[in-house]
Protein backbone atom coordinates (compact mmCIF):
# COMPACT_ATOMS: atom_id res chain seq x y z
CA UNK A 1 0.00 0.00 0.00
CA UNK A 2 1.18 3.53 -0.76
CA UNK A 3 2.88 5.11 2.29
CA UNK A 4 0.54 8.08 2.17
CA UNK A 5 -2.45 5.75 2.44
CA UNK A 6 -0.92 3.97 5.42
CA UNK A 7 -0.31 7.27 7.17
CA UNK A 8 -3.82 8.45 6.44
CA UNK A 9 -5.39 5.28 7.80
CA UNK A 10 -3.77 6.00 11.15
CA UNK A 11 -5.93 9.06 11.56
CA UNK A 12 -8.40 7.65 14.06
CA UNK A 13 -10.74 10.59 14.13
CA UNK A 14 -11.07 10.77 10.38
CA UNK A 15 -11.48 7.04 10.12
CA UNK A 16 -14.28 7.07 12.64
CA UNK A 17 -16.06 9.86 10.81
CA UNK A 18 -15.65 8.21 7.41
CA UNK A 19 -16.78 4.86 8.81
CA UNK A 20 -20.00 6.35 10.12
CA UNK A 21 -20.70 8.31 6.94
CA UNK A 22 -19.95 5.35 4.71
CA UNK A 23 -22.05 2.86 6.70
CA UNK A 24 -24.93 5.30 6.84
CA UNK A 25 -24.78 5.88 3.10
CA UNK A 26 -24.36 2.28 2.07
CA UNK A 27 -27.01 0.69 4.26
CA UNK A 28 -29.56 2.04 1.80
CA UNK A 29 -27.92 -0.06 -0.92
CA UNK A 30 -29.06 -3.66 -1.27
CA UNK A 31 -25.60 -4.90 -2.26
CA UNK A 32 -23.92 -2.99 0.58
CA UNK A 33 -26.19 -4.62 3.12
CA UNK A 34 -24.64 -7.95 2.13
CA UNK A 35 -21.10 -6.86 2.96
CA UNK A 36 -19.33 -8.66 5.78
CA UNK A 37 -18.05 -6.62 8.74
CA UNK A 38 -14.52 -7.08 7.40
CA UNK A 39 -15.55 -5.70 4.00
CA UNK A 40 -17.25 -2.73 5.63
CA UNK A 41 -14.07 -1.98 7.58
CA UNK A 42 -11.92 -2.32 4.47
CA UNK A 43 -14.06 0.08 2.49
CA UNK A 44 -14.19 2.54 5.38
CA UNK A 45 -10.41 2.46 5.91
CA UNK A 46 -9.55 2.91 2.24
CA UNK A 47 -12.08 5.68 1.74
CA UNK A 48 -10.92 7.47 4.87
CA UNK A 49 -7.35 7.30 3.60
CA UNK A 50 -8.41 8.59 0.19
CA UNK A 51 -10.35 11.50 1.68
CA UNK A 52 -7.41 12.42 3.88
CA UNK A 53 -5.19 12.36 0.81
CA UNK A 54 -7.62 14.56 -1.10
CA UNK A 55 -7.33 17.21 1.60
CA UNK A 56 -3.56 16.91 1.54
CA UNK A 57 -2.68 16.59 -2.16
CA UNK A 58 -5.54 18.26 -4.04
CA UNK A 59 -5.34 21.57 -2.18
CA UNK A 60 -2.73 24.27 -1.92
CA UNK A 61 -1.98 27.58 -0.23
CA UNK A 62 -2.21 30.93 -1.95
CA UNK A 63 -1.03 34.31 -0.69
CA UNK A 64 -2.87 37.42 -1.81
CA UNK A 65 -1.56 40.99 -1.86
CA UNK A 66 -3.95 43.86 -2.61
CA UNK A 67 -2.46 47.25 -3.49
CA UNK A 68 -3.56 50.45 -5.11
CA UNK A 69 -2.16 51.60 -8.46
CA UNK A 70 0.81 53.19 -6.71
CA UNK A 71 1.73 49.93 -4.99
CA UNK A 72 0.48 50.93 -1.55
CA UNK A 73 -1.20 48.10 0.41
CA UNK A 74 -4.95 48.22 0.94
CA UNK A 75 -5.63 46.97 4.48
CA UNK A 76 -8.77 45.29 5.78
CA UNK A 77 -10.34 44.72 2.36
CA UNK A 78 -12.69 41.74 2.02
CA UNK A 79 -11.68 39.11 -0.52
CA UNK A 80 -14.31 36.58 -1.68
CA UNK A 81 -13.09 33.49 -3.52
CA UNK A 82 -15.08 31.03 -5.61
CA UNK A 83 -13.51 28.24 -7.60
CA UNK A 84 -14.85 28.01 -11.15
CA UNK A 85 -12.72 25.25 -12.67
CA UNK A 86 -10.64 22.27 -11.59
CA UNK A 87 -6.99 21.84 -12.42
CA UNK A 88 -7.50 18.07 -12.15
CA UNK A 89 -8.91 16.57 -15.36
CA UNK A 90 -12.42 15.17 -15.03
CA UNK A 91 -13.42 13.86 -18.47
CA UNK A 92 -15.99 12.13 -20.61
CA UNK A 93 -16.62 11.38 -24.26
CA UNK A 94 -18.07 14.40 -26.06
CA UNK A 95 -18.49 13.36 -29.70
CA UNK A 96 -22.16 12.51 -29.18
CA UNK A 97 -22.89 16.24 -29.31
CA UNK A 98 -22.32 16.20 -33.07
CA UNK A 99 -25.04 13.57 -33.58
CA UNK A 100 -27.80 15.58 -31.89
CA UNK A 101 -30.27 18.17 -33.10
CA UNK A 102 -29.41 21.75 -32.02
CA UNK A 103 -31.76 21.86 -29.02
CA UNK A 104 -30.51 18.57 -27.64
CA UNK A 105 -26.91 19.46 -28.47
CA UNK A 106 -27.27 22.51 -26.22
CA UNK A 107 -28.64 20.35 -23.38
CA UNK A 108 -25.74 17.95 -23.89
CA UNK A 109 -23.27 20.83 -23.82
CA UNK A 110 -24.69 22.19 -20.58
CA UNK A 111 -24.64 18.79 -18.90
CA UNK A 112 -21.10 18.13 -20.13
CA UNK A 113 -19.39 21.37 -19.16
CA UNK A 114 -20.98 21.36 -15.71
CA UNK A 115 -18.93 18.30 -14.76
CA UNK A 116 -16.11 17.94 -17.27
CA UNK A 117 -13.08 19.89 -18.47
CA UNK A 118 -11.48 17.11 -20.52
CA UNK A 119 -12.37 14.73 -23.36
CA UNK A 120 -10.90 11.95 -25.47
CA UNK A 121 -11.38 12.36 -29.23
CA UNK A 122 -11.27 9.31 -31.47
CA UNK A 123 -8.28 9.18 -33.82
CA UNK A 124 -8.33 5.40 -34.28
CA UNK A 125 -6.90 4.76 -37.69
CA UNK A 126 -9.77 2.75 -39.23
CA UNK A 127 -12.51 5.37 -38.72
CA UNK A 128 -10.06 8.26 -39.20
CA UNK A 129 -8.85 7.11 -42.63
CA UNK A 130 -11.49 4.80 -44.08
CA UNK A 131 -10.11 5.41 -47.56
CA UNK A 132 -6.36 5.39 -48.04
CA UNK A 133 -4.99 8.88 -48.39
CA UNK A 134 -8.22 10.58 -47.27
CA UNK A 135 -7.99 11.13 -43.50
CA UNK A 136 -11.06 12.75 -41.98
CA UNK A 137 -9.18 15.66 -40.45
CA UNK A 138 -12.13 17.97 -40.99
CA UNK A 139 -14.26 16.08 -38.46
CA UNK A 140 -11.41 16.08 -35.96
CA UNK A 141 -10.94 19.80 -36.44
CA UNK A 142 -14.64 20.38 -35.85
CA UNK A 143 -14.39 18.53 -32.55
CA UNK A 144 -11.29 20.49 -31.57
CA UNK A 145 -13.07 23.76 -32.34
CA UNK A 146 -15.88 22.68 -29.98
CA UNK A 147 -13.33 21.87 -27.28
CA UNK A 148 -11.60 25.21 -27.65
CA UNK A 149 -14.91 27.10 -27.57
CA UNK A 150 -15.90 25.47 -24.28
CA UNK A 151 -12.52 25.26 -22.56
CA UNK A 152 -12.23 21.47 -22.83
CA UNK A 153 -8.79 19.81 -22.84
CA UNK A 154 -8.62 17.24 -25.69
CA UNK A 155 -6.70 13.98 -25.88
CA UNK A 156 -6.23 11.97 -29.08
CA UNK A 157 -7.26 8.31 -28.60
CA UNK A 158 -5.59 6.19 -29.92
CA UNK A 159 -2.89 6.38 -32.59
CA UNK A 160 -1.52 2.84 -32.59
CA UNK A 161 -3.72 -0.20 -31.95
CA UNK A 162 -3.66 -3.63 -33.54
CA UNK A 163 -7.35 -4.19 -32.98
CA UNK A 164 -9.20 -4.04 -36.31
CA UNK A 165 -10.15 -0.46 -35.43
CA UNK A 166 -6.46 0.40 -35.63
CA UNK A 167 -5.57 -1.41 -38.85
CA UNK A 168 -7.77 -0.22 -41.74
CA UNK A 169 -8.89 -2.90 -44.22
CA UNK A 170 -7.02 -1.19 -47.05
CA UNK A 171 -3.79 -1.51 -45.03
CA UNK A 172 -4.03 -5.30 -45.17
CA UNK A 173 -3.98 -5.21 -48.97
CA UNK A 174 -0.42 -3.84 -48.89
CA UNK A 175 2.94 -5.56 -48.35
CA UNK A 176 3.95 -5.50 -44.64
CA UNK A 177 6.94 -3.19 -45.25
CA UNK A 178 4.76 -0.65 -47.02
CA UNK A 179 2.08 -0.93 -44.33
CA UNK A 180 4.68 -0.14 -41.68
CA UNK A 181 5.94 2.85 -43.65
CA UNK A 182 2.40 4.17 -43.83
CA UNK A 183 1.89 3.60 -40.11
CA UNK A 184 4.99 5.68 -39.40
CA UNK A 185 3.67 8.40 -41.69
CA UNK A 186 0.30 8.21 -39.92
CA UNK A 187 1.95 8.83 -36.53
CA UNK A 188 4.08 11.68 -37.87
CA UNK A 189 1.23 13.35 -39.73
CA UNK A 190 -1.34 13.06 -36.95
CA UNK A 191 0.87 14.17 -34.06
CA UNK A 192 2.80 16.73 -36.09
CA UNK A 193 -0.26 18.14 -37.82
CA UNK A 194 -2.27 18.67 -34.63
CA UNK A 195 0.49 19.30 -32.08
CA UNK A 196 -0.63 22.90 -31.57
CA UNK A 197 -4.13 21.74 -30.65
CA UNK A 198 -3.62 18.32 -29.06
CA UNK A 199 -0.87 17.99 -26.47
CA UNK A 200 -2.01 14.68 -25.01
CA UNK A 201 -2.15 11.38 -26.91
CA UNK A 202 -2.73 7.69 -26.28
CA UNK A 203 0.11 6.65 -28.56
CA UNK A 204 -0.43 2.89 -28.21
CA UNK A 205 -3.61 1.27 -26.96
CA UNK A 206 -3.69 -2.17 -25.31
CA UNK A 207 -0.01 -2.92 -25.97
CA UNK A 208 0.17 -6.20 -24.02
CA UNK A 209 -3.32 -7.60 -24.62
CA UNK A 210 -3.41 -7.17 -28.41
CA UNK A 211 -0.90 -8.72 -30.77
CA UNK A 212 2.24 -6.80 -31.79
CA UNK A 213 2.22 -4.92 -35.08
CA UNK A 214 4.19 -7.55 -37.00
CA UNK A 215 1.74 -10.25 -35.90
CA UNK A 216 -1.24 -8.18 -37.03
CA UNK A 217 0.33 -7.77 -40.46
CA UNK A 218 0.29 -11.53 -40.89
CA UNK A 219 -3.31 -10.98 -41.92
CA UNK A 220 -2.08 -9.13 -45.02
CA UNK A 221 -4.02 -10.17 -48.10
CA UNK A 222 -7.06 -11.28 -46.11
CA UNK A 223 -10.48 -9.69 -46.20
CA UNK A 224 -10.92 -7.80 -42.91
CA UNK A 225 -14.50 -9.07 -42.70
CA UNK A 226 -13.13 -12.57 -42.31
CA UNK A 227 -10.73 -11.75 -39.49
CA UNK A 228 -12.07 -12.58 -36.04
CA UNK A 229 -11.65 -9.68 -33.62
CA UNK A 230 -10.56 -12.14 -30.96
CA UNK A 231 -7.60 -13.20 -33.04
CA UNK A 232 -6.00 -9.84 -32.33
CA UNK A 233 -6.16 -10.67 -28.60
CA UNK A 234 -4.58 -14.12 -28.91
CA UNK A 235 -1.35 -13.20 -27.12
CA UNK A 236 -0.78 -16.12 -24.73
CA UNK A 237 1.93 -17.73 -26.85
CA UNK A 238 3.70 -14.53 -27.90
CA UNK A 239 6.98 -13.86 -26.05
CA UNK A 240 7.24 -10.61 -24.13
CA UNK A 241 10.17 -9.41 -26.25
CA UNK A 242 7.94 -9.34 -29.32
CA UNK A 243 5.71 -6.63 -27.85
CA UNK A 244 8.43 -4.05 -27.26
CA UNK A 245 9.81 -3.00 -30.70
CA UNK A 246 6.64 -1.70 -32.37
CA UNK A 247 5.53 0.10 -29.22
CA UNK A 248 8.96 1.69 -28.89
CA UNK A 249 8.92 2.76 -32.54
CA UNK A 250 5.47 4.31 -32.14
CA UNK A 251 6.70 6.53 -29.31
CA UNK A 252 9.94 7.40 -31.11
CA UNK A 253 7.95 8.58 -34.12
CA UNK A 254 5.48 10.52 -31.96
CA UNK A 255 8.35 12.25 -30.20
CA UNK A 256 9.92 13.04 -33.55
CA UNK A 257 6.69 14.78 -34.54
CA UNK A 258 6.35 16.64 -31.22
CA UNK A 259 9.38 16.54 -28.90
CA UNK A 260 7.37 17.98 -26.00
CA UNK A 261 4.16 15.97 -26.42
CA UNK A 262 2.34 14.29 -23.54
CA UNK A 263 2.40 10.66 -24.66
CA UNK A 264 0.31 8.11 -22.75
CA UNK A 265 0.00 4.36 -22.95
CA UNK A 266 -3.32 2.61 -22.24
CA UNK A 267 -4.35 -0.90 -21.20
CA UNK A 268 -7.30 -2.87 -19.77
CA UNK A 269 -7.72 -5.57 -17.13
CA UNK A 270 -5.21 -3.74 -14.93
CA UNK A 271 -7.49 -3.72 -11.87
CA UNK A 272 -8.97 -7.19 -12.35
CA UNK A 273 -6.01 -9.29 -13.55
CA UNK A 274 -2.70 -9.15 -11.76
CA UNK A 275 -0.85 -10.99 -14.53
CA UNK A 276 -1.86 -8.33 -17.06
CA UNK A 277 -0.94 -5.62 -14.55
CA UNK A 278 2.54 -7.10 -14.14
CA UNK A 279 3.09 -7.49 -17.86
CA UNK A 280 1.99 -3.90 -18.44
CA UNK A 281 4.31 -2.67 -15.70
CA UNK A 282 7.18 -4.66 -17.21
CA UNK A 283 6.58 -3.15 -20.65
CA UNK A 284 6.50 0.43 -19.38
CA UNK A 285 9.61 -0.15 -17.27
CA UNK A 286 11.42 -1.51 -20.33
CA UNK A 287 10.35 1.44 -22.46
CA UNK A 288 11.56 3.92 -19.83
CA UNK A 289 14.83 2.02 -19.53
CA UNK A 290 15.31 2.53 -23.27
CA UNK A 291 14.68 6.25 -22.94
CA UNK A 292 11.28 6.15 -24.63
CA UNK A 293 9.08 9.18 -23.99
CA UNK A 294 6.13 7.65 -22.13
CA UNK A 295 4.66 10.38 -19.94
CA UNK A 296 1.42 8.90 -18.60
CA UNK A 297 -0.04 5.50 -17.70
CA UNK A 298 -3.62 4.83 -18.74
CA UNK A 299 -5.71 2.35 -16.76
CA UNK A 300 -8.92 1.28 -18.45
CA UNK A 301 -11.62 0.59 -15.88
CA UNK A 302 -14.36 -1.42 -17.56
CA UNK A 303 -13.22 -5.05 -17.64
CA UNK A 304 -14.84 -7.33 -16.63
CA UNK A 305 -17.80 -5.21 -17.62
CA UNK A 306 -20.13 -6.32 -14.81
CA UNK A 307 -17.55 -6.29 -12.02
CA UNK A 308 -17.64 -4.17 -8.87
CA UNK A 309 -13.89 -3.82 -8.38
CA UNK A 310 -12.79 -4.71 -4.83
CA UNK A 311 -11.54 -1.40 -3.39
CA UNK A 312 -8.34 -2.98 -2.08
CA UNK A 313 -7.50 -4.23 -5.55
CA UNK A 314 -8.24 -0.79 -6.99
CA UNK A 315 -5.70 0.83 -4.68
CA UNK A 316 -3.20 -1.99 -5.22
CA UNK A 317 -3.40 -1.53 -8.97
CA UNK A 318 -2.65 2.19 -8.60
CA UNK A 319 0.18 1.58 -6.16
CA UNK A 320 1.85 -0.98 -8.43
CA UNK A 321 3.04 1.78 -10.76
CA UNK A 322 4.48 4.06 -8.07
CA UNK A 323 8.08 3.08 -8.82
CA UNK A 324 7.73 4.23 -12.44
CA UNK A 325 7.22 7.83 -11.35
CA UNK A 326 4.57 8.65 -13.97
CA UNK A 327 1.09 10.14 -13.58
CA UNK A 328 -1.83 7.73 -13.77
CA UNK A 329 -4.95 8.27 -15.84
CA UNK A 330 -8.25 6.41 -15.41
CA UNK A 331 -9.65 5.82 -18.89
CA UNK A 332 -12.85 4.25 -20.20
CA UNK A 333 -14.61 4.05 -16.84
CA UNK A 334 -18.19 2.95 -17.42
CA UNK A 335 -20.14 1.23 -14.62
CA UNK A 336 -23.65 0.45 -15.78
CA UNK A 337 -27.31 0.49 -14.75
CA UNK A 338 -28.39 -2.33 -17.02
CA UNK A 339 -29.96 -4.73 -14.53
CA UNK A 340 -27.16 -7.24 -15.11
CA UNK A 341 -25.82 -9.16 -12.10
CA UNK A 342 -22.91 -7.58 -10.26
CA UNK A 343 -19.87 -9.84 -10.54
CA UNK A 344 -16.46 -10.02 -8.91
CA UNK A 345 -17.45 -11.30 -5.47
CA UNK A 346 -17.13 -8.02 -3.56
CA UNK A 347 -20.67 -6.68 -3.90
CA UNK A 348 -23.78 -8.64 -4.83
CA UNK A 349 -27.06 -7.76 -6.47
CA UNK A 350 -27.72 -6.22 -9.86
CA UNK A 351 -26.55 -3.08 -11.60
CA UNK A 352 -29.29 -0.53 -10.93
CA UNK A 353 -29.01 3.22 -11.24
CA UNK A 354 -28.38 3.45 -7.50
CA UNK A 355 -25.64 0.81 -7.59
CA UNK A 356 -24.02 2.56 -10.55
CA UNK A 357 -23.98 5.78 -8.54
CA UNK A 358 -22.61 4.13 -5.39
CA UNK A 359 -19.79 2.38 -7.24
CA UNK A 360 -18.90 5.52 -9.17
CA UNK A 361 -18.61 7.55 -5.97
CA UNK A 362 -16.44 4.90 -4.34
CA UNK A 363 -14.15 4.55 -7.36
CA UNK A 364 -13.82 8.30 -7.98
CA UNK A 365 -12.95 8.85 -4.33
CA UNK A 366 -10.24 6.19 -4.38
CA UNK A 367 -8.83 7.50 -7.67
CA UNK A 368 -8.96 11.21 -6.81
CA UNK A 369 -7.39 10.34 -3.47
CA UNK A 370 -4.37 8.64 -5.01
CA UNK A 371 -1.27 10.85 -5.23
CA UNK A 372 -0.31 9.70 -8.73
CA UNK A 373 -3.73 10.18 -10.34
CA UNK A 374 -3.98 12.96 -12.95
CA UNK A 375 -7.33 12.33 -14.63
CA UNK A 376 -10.53 10.27 -14.53
CA UNK A 377 -12.42 9.76 -17.79
CA UNK A 378 -15.92 8.27 -18.12
CA UNK A 379 -16.73 6.45 -21.36
CA UNK A 380 -19.97 8.05 -22.58
CA UNK A 381 -22.35 10.73 -21.34
CA UNK A 382 -25.82 9.45 -22.24
CA UNK A 383 -27.54 6.08 -22.58
CA UNK A 384 -28.63 7.05 -26.08
CA UNK A 385 -25.16 6.68 -27.60
CA UNK A 386 -23.17 4.39 -25.34
CA UNK A 387 -20.67 1.57 -25.70
CA UNK A 388 -22.00 -0.42 -22.72
CA UNK A 389 -25.82 -0.37 -22.28
CA UNK A 390 -26.84 1.60 -19.22
CA UNK A 391 -23.35 3.07 -18.84
CA UNK A 392 -24.29 6.72 -19.27
CA UNK A 393 -24.62 9.48 -16.71
CA UNK A 394 -27.75 10.69 -18.50
CA UNK A 395 -30.73 8.65 -19.66
CA UNK A 396 -31.80 8.40 -23.29
CA UNK A 397 -33.66 11.70 -23.00
CA UNK A 398 -30.53 13.42 -21.62
CA UNK A 399 -31.94 13.67 -18.11
CA UNK A 400 -29.47 13.24 -15.23
CA UNK A 401 -29.38 9.81 -13.63
CA UNK A 402 -28.48 9.37 -9.94
CA UNK A 403 -24.83 8.88 -10.90
CA UNK A 404 -24.72 12.28 -12.61
CA UNK A 405 -26.09 13.97 -9.51
CA UNK A 406 -23.66 12.04 -7.31
CA UNK A 407 -20.64 13.13 -9.37
CA UNK A 408 -22.00 16.67 -9.56
CA UNK A 409 -22.00 16.80 -5.78
CA UNK A 410 -18.45 15.46 -5.57
CA UNK A 411 -16.90 17.55 -8.34
CA UNK A 412 -18.78 20.80 -7.84
CA UNK A 413 -19.36 20.81 -4.09
CA UNK A 414 -17.25 18.39 -2.04
CA UNK A 415 -14.10 18.86 -4.11
CA UNK A 416 -14.50 22.52 -5.02
CA UNK A 417 -13.73 25.57 -2.91
CA UNK A 418 -16.72 27.91 -2.80
CA UNK A 419 -17.77 30.88 -0.71
CA UNK A 420 -14.42 31.54 0.98
CA UNK A 421 -13.99 35.04 2.38
CA UNK A 422 -10.71 36.33 3.83
CA UNK A 423 -9.80 39.78 5.11
CA UNK A 424 -6.50 41.44 4.26
CA UNK A 425 -4.33 42.47 7.19
CA UNK A 426 -2.75 45.88 7.73
CA UNK A 427 -0.24 45.15 4.96
CA UNK A 428 -2.95 44.28 2.47
CA UNK A 429 -2.10 40.57 2.58
CA UNK A 430 -4.23 37.49 3.12
CA UNK A 431 -3.95 33.76 2.58
CA UNK A 432 -6.26 30.84 1.97
CA UNK A 433 -6.16 27.12 1.19
CA UNK A 434 -8.30 25.62 -1.52
CA UNK A 435 -8.58 23.04 -4.25
CA UNK A 436 -6.31 23.54 -7.23
CA UNK A 437 -8.01 25.29 -10.12
CA UNK A 438 -9.31 28.58 -11.48
CA UNK A 439 -10.83 31.14 -9.11
CA UNK A 440 -13.04 34.17 -9.42
CA UNK A 441 -12.01 36.75 -6.83
CA UNK A 442 -14.16 39.67 -5.71
CA UNK A 443 -12.41 42.35 -3.68
CA UNK A 444 -14.51 44.87 -1.76
CA UNK A 445 -12.52 48.08 -1.40
CA UNK A 446 -12.51 50.67 1.40
CA UNK A 447 -15.25 52.62 -0.36
CA UNK A 448 -17.52 49.59 -0.68
CA UNK A 449 -16.97 49.18 -4.38
CA UNK A 450 -16.03 45.78 -5.79
CA UNK A 451 -13.63 44.57 -8.42
CA UNK A 452 -13.31 41.14 -9.97
CA UNK A 453 -10.19 39.18 -10.80
CA UNK A 454 -9.33 35.68 -12.02
CA UNK A 455 -6.37 33.67 -10.85
CA UNK A 456 -5.28 30.02 -10.87
CA UNK A 457 -4.24 28.06 -7.80
CA UNK A 458 -1.84 25.54 -9.30
CA UNK A 459 0.02 22.58 -7.90
CA UNK A 460 3.07 23.69 -9.88
CA UNK A 461 2.77 27.49 -9.47
CA UNK A 462 4.13 29.86 -6.84
CA UNK A 463 0.53 30.96 -6.08
CA UNK A 464 1.33 34.49 -5.03
CA UNK A 465 -1.47 36.64 -6.34
CA UNK A 466 -0.95 40.39 -6.66
CA UNK A 467 -4.23 42.24 -7.11
CA UNK A 468 -3.98 45.88 -8.09
CA UNK A 469 -7.03 47.93 -7.14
Amino acid sequence: MHPSLVASIKSVALLGLAFGVWVGATLASESASLLTPAQVRTEAELLAAARANIERIRKGEASIVVTDAAGRPLPKVHIALDQTRHEFLFGNLSEEVFCLEPDEAEIFRQRFVRLFNYTELTVKWTPYERVQGRPDWQSLQRKLDWCREHGIVPKGHAIGWTNLSGTPPWLLRLPPEQATDLYRAHVLNLVGGFKDQIRMWDVVNEPVTTVPWEYALRDAGRDAAGIATGSRYAVAQIPFEAFVPWVENSYRWAQQADPTGDFHINEFNIVSKRDVREKYHRLIAELLKRGVRVTGIGIQAHEPRDMWFPPGEVVASFDRFNDLGLPLHITEFIPQSSGQPITGGWRQGVWTEEEQAAFAEQFYTLAFGHPAMASIHWWGLSDRMIWLPGGGLLDRDLNPKPVYRRLDRLINETWMTKGRVVVADARGTAAFRGFYGRYEIVVTGPDGQTRRYERTLSKTGDNRWELVW
